[in-house]
């Protein structure tokens, strides 16, 4: 008997050392630590004249100096046209939106949807049809609004942004995908680069076009002037959009001219030169994207080549034979017929339009995506936006080492293990 009772006595001794043990180190180095952030998301529609795509973006909760570190999660195309093409059926601009919202609602956790603010901007040719005609152009906005409200986001309204909001949003997600605005350091952190030159941004849409820079200079015409703050950094830029400059318009105006005379008719039409908008443009690294990429992309004219080797190249391709082009391209048969004329229309654009020469032709770059992320407005956008979603605080809490956290864990179990094998002895021992 007197055994039995030591036996006990050693084990219920034992899980008192143990739970001992497991509180000093539970105690021991306990440190103020903070979770990680959380994460927020965002829709952006970009209606444009010619398309429309959705894209989503997520952010860290904390943000730096005020702006989000925006990344894109996916991004969906709308079957069909720009929601401007359906001004006489605007039930069918909002049910073309619906496949990829629903799209959205697969990537974005359940429990975030009613706080992810959605957006909608419509560009150039809303722009048009609001000009043209500004009832069909309120009906269209009234079916998009109801169709995104019947999934459980925060939509924020649809709007038709200013060509020159266009141009700006572009020139930030440039720079930003670029790292010129803030770029994560060696040191672990991010931090706004030193001896970094922005760079200018070209967009060539469906109906419009921008160029967007910083000029270096005080901007006297407040039109094409705009201010903005990233990264705890401000921005001056200059900005200007042509509507009715895109490529879409200008072949409308040009498809019915011989490809010979095209280059002159665009040069009669240009607006340039008149108010001395571009005196700048020369010193420009530009990033060439939208329009602009898609067409030298198909000549493969994305390389810097020459100006002379890309002069040259599009004037071959205009004077191909046309059996002999759908021969060679089955595949791209549908914007065939456009690839001469906006390849001319281009050349005129910068040379002519934006007086780039053979010296300066070699500091643009055509681009399409930057990373895994499309270049245009709607992440400059969503950039812009996050000065303004309030930071969620970090959540404090108690924490200390793995390796101590994990010692006190292993003697708090053999603190439990211990004691339950003398109650079951104790148990036994009693039942005999």
């Amino acid at each position: 008997m007197e055994y039995k009772a030591k036996v006990i006595a050693g084990l219920l001794t034992a899980t008192c050392v143990f739970s001992i043990i497991a509180l000093i180190l539970s105690a021991v180095n306990v440190k103020d630590v903070f979770l990680p952030p959380g994460t927020k998301y965002g829709l952006v529609f970009d209606a444009g004249s010619t398309h429309t795509a959705l894209y989503v973006y997520q952010w860290p909760a904390d943000k730096e100096n005020g702006t989000g570190i925006v990344s894109q999660v996916e991004s969906c195309t709308v079957n069909g046209s720009g929601i401007s093409s359906y001004a006489d059926d605007p039930a069918g601009a909002g049910a073309s939106l619906k496949p990829c919202l629903a799209k959205a609602m697969t990537i974005i956790p359940a429990e975030q949807q009613r706080q992810t603010p959605t957006y909608l901007g419509a560009t150039a040719g809303m722009r048009l049809l609001r000009e043209q005609n500004s009832t069909k152009a309120e009906q269209v906005f009234a079916e998009v609004t109801k169709a995104i409200r019947e999934y459980p986001v925060d939509f924020r309204g649809a709007q038709i942004l200013t060509g020159n909001e266009e141009g700006s949003f572009g020139w930030i997600t440039v720079n930003y995908l670029l790292d010129t605005l803030i770029k994560f350091s060696f040191a672990g952190k991010w931090e706004h680069p030193q001896n970094t030159e922005v760079l200018g941004a070209l967009d060539l849409g469906g109906a419009s076009t921008q160029i967007t820079f910083q000029p270096g200079v005080t901007i006297e015409d407040k039109n094409t002037s705009v201010l903005f703050r990233l990264y705890g950094t401000n921005y001056s830029l200059y900005t200007h959009s042509y509507l009715c400059y895109g490529q879409t318009q200008a072949l409308k105006r040009l498809i019915a001219a011989l490809h010979q005379q095209a280059q002159r008719s665009v040069r009669r039409g240009l607006p340039f030169g008149e108010e001395g908008d571009v005196v700048f443009t020369i010193t420009l690294l530009p990033q060439a994207f939208s329009g602009f990429y898609y067409t030298f992309s198909f000549l493969n004219l994305t390389s810097q080549q020459s100006l002379s080797h890309v002069n040259a190249t599009v004037w071959d391709f205009c004077n191909k034979n046309w059996s002999k082009l759908v021969e060679t391209f089955p595949e791209n048969k549908e914007h065939l017929h456009t690839y001469c004329v906006v390849g001319l229309y281009i050349l005129t654009l910068l040379v002519d339009g934006y007086k780039f020469d053979e010296h300066t032709w070699s500091n643009i770059h055509f681009s399409q995506k930057a990373g895994n992320t499309d270049i245009g407005w709607t992440l400059g956008f969503m950039l812009n936006l996050t000065n303004m979603i309030p930071t969620e605080a970090l959540e404090l809490v108690k924490g200390q080492q793995p390796s101590l956290w994990a010692g006190a864990i292993s003697f708090i179990v053999l603190a439990i293990v211990t004691g339950l094998v003398a109650i079951l002895l104790q148990c036994f021992w009693k039942s005999k």
